[in-house]
């Protein structure tokens, strides 16, 4: 008999729902979300079960290599597809959402999610840190423009270490605003003072990976973008055509056809939304700032002619996953040209 479990996973319970072939249920419990546990459940089944599956998230990865310690190999199920499924049931609960994952499960109508390997994990844990610490480090600072202003006093538009310092002199003398204001220039020093070793440490690891060094060759792709690029397709070997990169992260336009309608709308994006925003900042770093010329950037720039600067580079970005991706696979690295007519 082919059974179908599907796992809903929250913080501390897990509901586990097996369906048989024809829909009816053959198990339903809940239990506490750890793999032992919910391997204790399933393992009588092994025998039987056609597949296992659960809603990426945070807690999933965890569990799918917990399980698969026990020789039960589960699948990631992409989230956008379980909860428009989902959608359609009156009453939500967990119970409810783990029978109708099993039902996905049975009919085949999902789209599987990677799972992502220990080093990628690793790598994805550096930048998300790195992430969280830049945008304290912007609020700290966005705050102490906006108190100011309350004051008539403007913020001066300094980069590293010179911005506290001019915050010091704009507020020295006034009675009250130097007491209220130091706190958060001690937060923003001390931010600063814990990015500067994550930032270290993201371009040790660019460094000693071949494939990020290989990327960085690109004009306007640095450790930030390689390094995010390497953690998110983690096996290039996943993806059937390069074509399909940009596809994947959501850099490629939705369509909407019925009947006689046939238009395509913005991009999608669906997918890893800090792969989209690394590979946009690639392309205008590219387009904007880089010096190295290719034809690559000629495209973009006649795109951009056309279409539009901003338009120009989401094309750019979607090109440049494909191009990044055939580097990975080749082995082989970007040439770029001084001089826009040796691109020709």
């Amino acid at each position: 008999m082919d059974l179908f479990a599907a796992l809903d996973v929250s913080l501390e319970k897990t509901a586990i729902c097996v369906l048989d072939r024809d829909g009816d249920v053959v198990l339903e419990v809940a239990v506490r979300s750890e793999p032992q546990e919910i391997a204790a459940l399933l393992m009588p089944y092994a025998a039987s079960l056609c597949s296992i599956g659960l809603e990426a998230g945070p807690l999933s990865e965890w569990l799918v290599r917990g399980l698969a310690e026990h020789q039960l190999t589960a699948t990631l199920m992409e989230t956008r597809h379980v909860r428009a499924a989902l959608s359609a049931m009156i009453a939500k609960t967990d119970r409810n959402d783990a029978r109708g994952m099993a039902t996905l499960l049975r009919t085949g109508w999902f789209r599987p999610v990677h799972v992502k390997t220990m080093e990628a994990r690793e790598q994805r844990a550096l930048l998300t840190a790195r992430s969280t610490l830049v945008r304290r480090l912007r609020d700290v600072e966005n705050s102490v423009r906006g108190l100011l202003r309350g004051f008539g006093l403007r913020a001066p538009r300094l980069l590293r270490g010179g911005w506290d310092l001019a915050i010091r002199d704009l507020i020295a003398g006034h009675p009250a605003l130097p007491g209220i204001i130091e706190p958060l220039l001690q937060v923003r020093a001390a931010l600063r003072d814990q990015l500067a070793p994550v930032d270290r440490q993201i371009r040790s690891a660019t460094k000693a990976n071949p494939v990020c060094h290989r990327l960085m060759s690109i004009p306007g792709v640095g450790p930030i973008v390689a390094l995010t690029f390497r953690a998110a397709v983690d096996q290039p070997e996943r993806f059937r055509s390069s074509k399909s990169v940009g596809a994947c992260f959501g850099l490629t336009p939705r369509r909407h056809q019925s009947g006689e309608t046939d238009r395509s709308g913005p991009i999608s994006k669906a997918g890893d939304a800090s792969v989209r925003v690394a590979l946009f900042s690639a392309a205008h770093v590219m387009m904007t700032r880089a010096a190295a010329w290719s034809s690559v950037k000629a495209w973009a720039m006649g795109v951009a002619r056309r279409r539009g600067a901003k338009r120009a580079k989401v094309a750019l970005a979607r090109k440049l996953a494909v191009i990044m991706h055939r580097m990975w696979i080749d082995g082989t690295v970007f040439r770029a040209t001084r001089h826009p007519a040796a691109a020709h």
